[in-house]
């Protein structure tokens, strides 16, 4: 292309995207009535100060609780430039605030490495203890995941509740999760990554049980002599064992569910990007399914799944997945895998990319490394640009560039819906069997599945039947029998 060309490109674009922009400021999204009240009771969930979320019925134990009211946020940079630190920091923020609590400050050292004893250096530690004082903060949150030595330590020079990344990302999802198969990932999640930070209150450490001085244990809790914490995790453990036999007698029906589509040839799509990127607002465009949108990380959790029909009649599903996130727990993960399986099944992913942020390269890279995590690598994928009535257009067209199967958009104007549709539809496979029949009248049954799960090419009313040229599955194909039918090569 020349310099010419692609000037006038650029120009061609930027007036589309302020067309996009006049658009969006008359824009007044209309929201069901159901999802006005989940958006209402969700935004009534404040935290109560002096109140903590735990995990209840295990004993006396001291589990981690969250107590998010009043933070101050501390970061280590160790690569990268200043910006991504800066944005590391900035997100950890929207996600403070995500889980209630009110950011008074925030600090960054740069180090080679974080300290394997404080996380950040002693110098640092004393700093940041001056900094709780002057503030009256009540918790400390560390952008990474700390170690449980960390975490006492800090504790210990602070005397404040220390969290880190890991452990808020777990208290948002476990805000947030409505379905009983997303509470149970939840928990698991939570009591993985709990287990081996879990303490005792002064003597339990070292207080045993067993025979008569179990006292009130009870069955299971009497031996040779266990101490409370060595109860308490054997508890623990019996815990993780029940909720992951849970989620898998869960996951059968979704197994089902899936064995049908791919019985039936159905393509896939799986909606995927970073948190709060418009997976669930896209969606809703393309379906009328009427998920939760909220601008906020992590408002989806459960995912949906619906059925649509391309322009030409062939029927495909779309599933709005979890957001990823950059450093997602492993916990998650693991726990998830079940969810997450409707990504690394699809035939097609869409990766949205919120073209607004600061950093959508990072965004992209964090979330392809989730999605080979899980086994998706392989997977056809198109590059959704949302939000490009508010993104820099020299940021949409660098992705644009960079990203060879790559398509600008907005949810909230419709600028671009219909290219991205278009390659959507483009990308999926088509079925393998073709046909040319003419189906007699009398098997109406053989016409309406061909409807339903065939790619229609023509249809004509002859006086002996229904001349129909399509593409089917090969069941299907079976399933019409004795009548001429045609394979493609």
């Amino acid at each position: 292309m020349t310099k010419k060309r692609e000037h006038e490109t650029n120009d061609e674009f930027e007036a589309l995207l302020r067309e996009s922009a006049r658009v969006a400021a008359d824009f007044d999204a209309e929201e069901s009535q159901e999802v006005q009240d989940v958006l209402a009771e969700r935004h009534a969930l404040r935290r109560v100060k002096g109140f903590s979320t735990e995990l209840q019925d295990i004993s006396s134990a001291e589990y981690r609780q969250l107590q998010l009211e009043r933070v101050i946020l501390v970061g280590v940079w160790t690569e990268g430039t200043s910006l991504m630190a800066e944005n590391s920091l900035a997100e950890l923020k929207a996600l403070a605030e995500t889980a209630g609590s009110e950011v008074l400050d925030a600090l960054i050292q740069r180090r080679d490495k974080p300290d394997p004893a404080t996380y950040i250096g002693s110098g640092k530690v004393a700093e940041l203890r001056e900094v709780v004082a002057a503030t009256g903060a009540d918790t400390v949150i560390c952008d990474g995941e700390l170690s449980p030595s960390q975490l006492r330590q800090l504790e210990e020079k602070l005397k404040v509740k220390v969290v880190d990344r890991t452990a808020l990302i777990l208290d948002i999802f476990a805000q947030h999760a409505k379905s009983k198969e997303g509470k149970a990932q939840v928990e698991l999640a939570q009591i993985s990554y709990l287990l081996p930070r879990l303490r005792g209150w002064g003597e339990s450490l070292s207080r045993q049980v067993g025979g008569r001085a179990a006292g009130g244990a009870g069955i299971g809790g009497r031996g040779p002599g266990e101490t409370k914490i060595e109860t308490d995790r054997r508890r623990i453990r019996d815990k993780q064992s029940k909720l992951k036999k849970e989620i898998l007698e869960m996951k059968v029906a979704r197994d089902t569910k899936r064995q049908e589509r791919r019985r039936f040839k159905i393509p896939s799509v799986a909606i995927t990007g970073y948190t709060n990127a418009g997976k669930s607002s896209l969606l809703n465009k393309l379906t009328d399914a009427g998920v939760l949108v909220e601008n906020a990380l992590f408002a989806t959790l459960d995912p949906t799944v619906r059925q649509t029909h391309t322009a030409d009649g062939r029927i495909y599903t779309l599933t709005d997945t979890v957001g990823f996130v950059r450093h997602l727990p492993h916990q998650l993960i693991d726990a998830f895998k079940s969810t997450l399986e409707e990504v690394a099944d699809a035939h097609l992913i869409v990766h949205v990319v919120d073209g607004s942020h600061p950093d959508p390269f990072e965004q992209i890279r964090a979330v392809r490394q989730v999605i080979s995590e899980i086994g998706g690598s392989d997977i056809p994928e198109i590059i959704a640009i949302n939000k490009v009535d508010v993104a820099d257009s020299e940021v949409v067209m660098q992705i644009l560039r960079q990203e060879p199967h790559s398509y600008a958009f907005s949810v909230r104007t419709g600028f671009g819906m219909e290219g991205l549709l278009h390659a959507i539809e483009n990308t999926l496979p088509h079925l393998g069997v073709e046909i040319n029949v003419v189906i007699p009248y009398d098997r109406g049954d053989l016409i309406s599945a061909i409807h339903e799960r065939g790619e229609i090419m023509s249809e004509e009313y002859v006086e002996n039947g229904t001349a129909i040229h399509a593409r089917v599955d090969g069941a299907l194909a079976k399933a019409i029998g004795d009548l001429p039918l045609t394979t493609a090569n």
